[in-house]
């Protein structure tokens, strides 16, 4: 019985995996429908989604008690041209995403959905238009910021090249994968 759960789990992941990489599928857009989209992801929902969409939102959130964060921790946004990678809430750079690893900074942020793309258009120099703070920085806080800049200053963006989704450590998502590397 109980590698049967896994099993289901491992499926649930599947589709986790699947409303990342195929946005313009059918699916996709059925769900959007349904329950909406909110800075570039879905909404999960509240009482009234199904028991199946709420369980898909509960691994790719990393809630529960089917192993954590295993979803999230799986998966790495790979940059290409910025436009599709959330600055803070995706994990682009580094193994944690800048709204966990700065949260103070990110509490700050008065657009905590902006692009990467939008962000180095505006300029991320200490000074520059992306920065834009519900108040003036501390100096604490100001030598976070310093931190987190020096992660990216290497990064550049390829116009040319659409941003992607990666499964670690193989690249691309196999449910049988999942269920014989998790369990």
């Amino acid at each position: 019985m109980r590698r049967l759960k896994e099993f289901n789990v491992a499926l649930l992941g599947k589709w986790c995996w699947r409303m990342l990489v195929d946005r313009e599928g059918l699916w996709y857009r059925v769900l959007v429908a349904r329950y909406g989209e909110l800075g570039g992801r879905l909404e999960v929902g509240g009482r009234s989604c199904s028991a199946w969409w709420r369980e898909v939102g509960r691994i790719s959130q990393g809630v529960g008690d089917v192993g954590g964060h295993w979803f999230g921790g799986s998966v790495l946004r790979k940059v290409g041209d910025g436009g599709n990678t959330l600055f803070w809430s995706h994990r682009w750079c580094g193994g944690v995403p800048f709204s966990e690893r700065f949260r103070r900074l990110f509490d700050l942020a008065e657009n905590k959905s902006i692009s990467v793309a939008e962000m180095f258009s505006l300029g991320v120099e200490q000074s520059g238009e992306g920065w834009s703070w519900r108040r003036r920085l501390w100096a604490w806080e100001e030598e976070l910021l310093e931190e987190l800049r020096t992660l990216f200053l290497d990064v550049s963006l390829l116009h040319d090249v659409s941003d992607t989704w990666v499964w670690l450590p193989v690249g691309s998502f196999a449910a049988v994968y999942l269920f014989d590397r998790c369990w």
